[in-house]
This record gives structure tokens, C-alpha cells and sequence, in this order.
């Protein structure tokens, strides 16, 4: 147990993958939280990140800013600008960048990328230093090509895992299928994976609980009182494109007090079907909004539906108390507290729409929906709770 007398420094290496200053991801929060702890908190990240139409971006600046939490960031720039290389993720001055930052606790996010012998390079002249490494990979967004599961994750980033092995406290997986993926791909000691959750940042949830807030918005939103509200969010791409079969449902079941609102970003080759799906009554699309603003969203919807791939905002929605709607993915049940979430077993208009017809119909069931995810949301998916948990301040 570290003490919380002792300023502890933490450094949150992002490097496999992007760190993108407000957004609803995990390690976010997790930053935010761990400096609420009053941990010293600094965070070592590559030039990845994306716009707000959801593109990827390769070549941030490199150097030194604040993030939106008061966070020193240091982005390091890509040793090789090949389009190809790049990938391999190997940097310029990472070990000059560590050596710097002097942790006491280093969360590296994925472990996917080939820098990872510098850092353990780093890690066998500082074995003091107490290693957590997460995991956002599973066969839902990786290796779902031959070259990408026998190569990359079979070969090198199974590699990188094993080499940072004997460092590591815990390996989490952010999912239950993304803890299987450690172990059963990685192969990994299955004593040292574990779930860690992603979830909602406290302070947003209470805020947005707030009735005049609430009230404001659906003002704005032109909501009467006794309309019924569906929320969805997240970027809308080829992963999500089931998206466009929720606006079809809502259109299908033609009900003028059942209205869908969605927001988020998205990708040029859907934009003329999202928009074509759009008419400002029944469903309005309002675009691309900040993390913060999701959260008064999804505080005035009856019900959450998300008809795609997983996203972060399942375990938000869950943890503000709201009944949700979500696609059956292997290892993604989690989100499920004893009744507060229906599964979608199809990509199809008819089970979308008969489910929603159902919720819409019957407002026993999804009072019972929302009573379980008031009660449970929170005390599984606050991220408070989480950051603590995840370098075992608990």
C-alpha cells in the first residue's frame, strides 16, 4: 500500500495507443482521479490522437504542454515517419523522458508497441519501480486479419508483454473479453490478469443529476415533459454503422413522444446515411459534443441505446443510473448488474425496434431497469473507485 504522507509520482505511458485531451476514455479519468488522490501525476504520450470528425491524427506536436486536468504532457515524437514503420511505434528520447520523470508507479497503456524494451531497459536499472500495464485489445478491434493475430499480436506484442512480464504487478483487462485476450493470446499468467473496469467520472455524474440542469437542457431540446427520450453517442463508423438501423427503428415505430437523440462524430463515407436518416423531430443529430456534455445527455434520456461495437459510454450510461439497450458481444456482459440492460442478438431493424416498442409499452420493466442501475451503477463504475483500485490503493 503506497501513503498517501509520501507524494508518490505516477507516470501514465501512453505510447500503444492515443491520449486525446477531453475525451470520455480511460485513462483520462484515471489521470484525474490520481491526482485527486494527490499523487504527482505525469503522463509520456505519442503524436496519435484524432479530430472531431474521428480521423486519425499521427503527427501531433511533440514537447511539453498541460492537459485539461493541470497534467504535465510530454508527447515524444516517432522515430520513423513511414506510414509502415510508424506502426512498430518506436520513439525518439524515451529513456531520456523517463529518466526525467523518475516514477514511483508506471500504468503503461497497451503494451503494444516495440519501444517497450526500452522501457524495460529502464525498468532493470530501476527495479523499484511498481509496474501496471491495461489492455484494450480483443478479437472485436484486433487480430482480425491473419498478419494482424499471427504476426502482430501473435509474435510482437506478445512479446512486448512477456518481456515487461517480471516488472508487472497486474495485467488488466478493461473488458472480461480483453482479459481473456492476455491470457489466452499473450499467454500470460493468468494470476496476474485482471478486470479493470472503465467507467464515469463522479464529479460529472452528480453534476448532471442536478433538475434545473436537466431541465434547461430538454428545454432547449424542445422535450415536453411527457416525451420519451432515447440517447445514443460515439463516433459512427464502419464499427458502428448499426447506428443507422436504431435512427430507422425509431422512424419505424412513428410515435410522435418517442424521439431519438444522437450525437458524436462521424466518418465522411456515412455521413450523406446519417444525415438522410435525420429530420429534427423524431430524430435530431447534434453533432460532435465534448465528453463533459455526454453526461447531461444521457442524464435526460429514458433509455440508452448503443446498437454497435463497445464503447466507454456503456459503463458511463450504467453508471448513471440508466437503463441501456446494448449489442451481445462476447466478453462485454459485464455492464449487466442483475437486469438493468437488455442484449441485442442481431444487427437488425425488427430486433431494435421490437425491443425499444417493448420498454416504450411496458414502464414497469424499465423502471425496474433504471432502479438496478441507480442502485449498482456507481458503487461498480466510479471512477474514484476505479483509480484507486487500479494501482491498489483500495
Amino acid at each position: 500500500m503506497w501513503g498517501y504522507k509520501i507524494i508518490m509520482k505516477i507516470i501514465h505511458l501512453c505510447l500503444g495507443d492515443r491520449f486525446v485531451d477531453g475525451h470520455s476514455y480511460q485513462v483520462n479519468y484515471l489521470v484525474k482521479f490520481h491526482k485527486a488522490m494527490g499523487l504527482d501525476v505525469e503522463i509520456i504520450a505519442s503524436q496519435d490522437g484524432f479530430d472531431k470528425n474521428g480521423l486519425d491524427i499521427h503527427n501531433l506536436p511533440a514537447g511539453m504542454y498541460v492537459s485539461d486536468y493541470g497534467v504535465k504532457v510530454t508527447r515524444i515524437q516517432y522515430t520513423h515517419a513511414n506510414s509502415l514503420i510508424y506502426k512498430l511505434k518506436t520513439y525518439k528520447g524515451l529513456i531520456d523522458a523517463l529518466e526525467e520523470a523518475h516514477p514511483n508507479i508506471l500504468f503503461i497503456h497497451n503494451c503494444q508497441f516495440w519501444d517497450m524494451r526500452k522501457v524495460v531497459r529502464y525498468l532493470k536499472k530501476n527495479p523499484q519501480v511498481k509496474v501496471y500495464v491495461d489492455n484494450h485489445a480483443d478479437f472485436s478491434n484486433s487480430a482480425t486479419n491473419i498478419i494482424s493475430k499471427v504476426f502482430l499480436h501473435g509474435i510482437l506484442w506478445k512479446h512486448c508483454a512477456h518481456i515487461v512480464e517480471p516488472y508487472t504487478t497486474k495485467f488488466y483487462g478493461v473488458l472480461p473479453a480483453r482479459v481473456d485476450f492476455l491470457r489466452d493470446v499473450y499467454k500470460l499468467p493468468s494470476d496476474k490478469c485482471e478486470l479493470l473496469v472503465m467507467g464515469a467520472d463522479d464529479d460529472l455524474v452528480k453534476k448532471a443529476m442536478d433538475s434545473e440542469r436537466t431541465a434547461k437542457l430538454r428545454e432547449e431540446c424542445g422535450i415536453s415533459d411527457n416525451d420519451f427520450i432515447i440517447v445514443s453517442g460515439g463516433k459512427i463508423d464502419r464499427w458502428k454503422k448499426q447506428t443507422l438501423l436504431l435512427m430507422d427503428a425509431v422512424h419505424n415505430i412513428n410515435k410522435s413522444d418517442l424521439k431519438l437523440i444522437l450525437f458524436g462524430s462521424v466518418t465522411p463515407d456515412l455521413k450523406a446515411e446519417v444525415e438522410q436518416r435525420v429530420d429534427g423531430n423524431q430524430v435530431k443529430y447534434i453533432g460532435w459534443i465534448d465528453s463533459a456534455k455526454s453526461y447531461d445527455y444521457f442524464a435526460i434520456a429514458d433509455l440508452i441505446v448503443f446498437p454497435g461495437r463497445h464503447s466507454v459510454f456503456w459503463e458511463q450510461a450504467v453508471a448513471q443510473g440508466k437503463p441501456i439497450v446494448v449489442k451481445k458481444w462476447a466478453g462485454t456482459t459485464h455492464v449487466d448488474l442483475g437486469g438493468n440492460v437488455v442484449f441485442l442478438e442481431q444487427d437488425s431493424v425488427e430486433e431494435i425496434q421490437d425491443v425499444i416498442e417493448r420498454l416504450y409499452k411496458n414502464r414497469d420493466e424499465l423502471s425496474r431497469m433504471t432502479n438496478i442501475a441507480k442502485e449498482k451503477g456507481m458503487k461498480v463504475f466510479s471512477y474514484s473507485n476505479i483509480a484507486k483500485h487500479a494501482i491498489e490503493m483500495d
